[in-house]
């Protein structure tokens, strides 16, 4: 047997899928399956794994009373086989199934294993403009009741309109959030957590802000006062602006996050 076999991370309710080929100078050959689930296999939910051939007929599933099948090799050319395994809605983080495929001939036998780990969902949820953080609080008091699969929610600063949910079982998430009033609905399918990398990073309070631009100040005893940057540091994120309409200019030194910029420099 030739193919792929190996570990694939799986999402509850969604599949992973392998594809192999079988080759042999005979014309038949047997194939048995041993599948295990774990790691707690008296408690784990039901996986369900099928075999397919290259037309997309099943062949075999984990719920048949034999565990294995009789299968020809026709003018012995290579014969493709597609492994599907779907992950149970159920699933617990970290759940698993691991499947040995041995095919057997007059030649001699051969194997593959495969591997599915149950992992969370992260999916986008759509909100009510400016009511992101109002729906966050909401679904987090929703989060503690019942069984305990939000493991995170996120709404990024300057992100109208969408709250990001990670969790295990997407139909769970759905019906929690079925009655938040702020809340509309799930975007189709599901994210990846590099896509919302560069909301987890930390975005410096002076970026963006050079020496000479116009400012206004937007809080501090000098709110609403515009003045014109002097000096920028990096480090602590502060800036250093003279005040326009004062009679004496004096240095004034706020963090990044107090000033709006009014005027690039030129």
């Amino acid at each position: 047997m030739i193919g792929e076999g190996g570990k694939k991370d799986v999402r509850a309710g969604s599949a992973a899928v392998w594809e192999f080929k079988l080759t042999s100078t005979m014309s038949s050959a047997t194939i048995k399956f041993d599948v295990s689930t774990g790691p707690d296999a008296d408690n784990a939910p039901e996986w369900n794994v099928t075999l397919f051939d290259a037309t997309g007929s099943e062949l075999w599933n984990n719920y048949r009373s034999k565990s294995e099948l009789e299968t020809d090799i026709p003018n012995k050319k290579p014969k493709e086989f597609k492994l599907e395994v779907i992950c149970p809605k159920g699933a617990r983080y970290g759940d698993e199934v691991n499947i040995a495929i041995t095919a057997s001939t007059r030649e001699g036998t051969s194997a593959l294993t495969f591997n599915a780990v149950s992992r969370q969902s992260l999916m986008v949820l759509k909100t009510q403009m400016d009511q992101e953080k109002s729906v966050a609080d909401s679904l987090m008091s929703k989060a503690q009741l019942g069984e305990k699969d939000i493991y995170a929610i996120f709404s990024p600063p300057g992100l109208r309109g969408y709250v990001f949910v990670e969790g295990m079982n997407t139909d769970r998430l759905r019906e929690k959030t079925r009655d938040i009033k702020k809340a509309r609905s799930f975007v189709e399918g599901e994210t990846d957590i590099e896509e919302i990398s560069h909301y987890l990073v930390p975005v410096s309070a002076v970026i963006g802000i050079v020496e000479g631009d116009l400012v206004e100040l937007v809080n501090g005893p000098f709110k609403g006062e515009i003045a014109r940057v002097q000096q920028i540091d990096q480090g602590k994120e502060e800036i250093t602006v003279e005040l326009i309409e004062a009679m004496v200019p004096i240095p004034v030194t706020v963090k990044g996050d107090s000033v709006r910029v009014i005027e690039k420099e030129k």
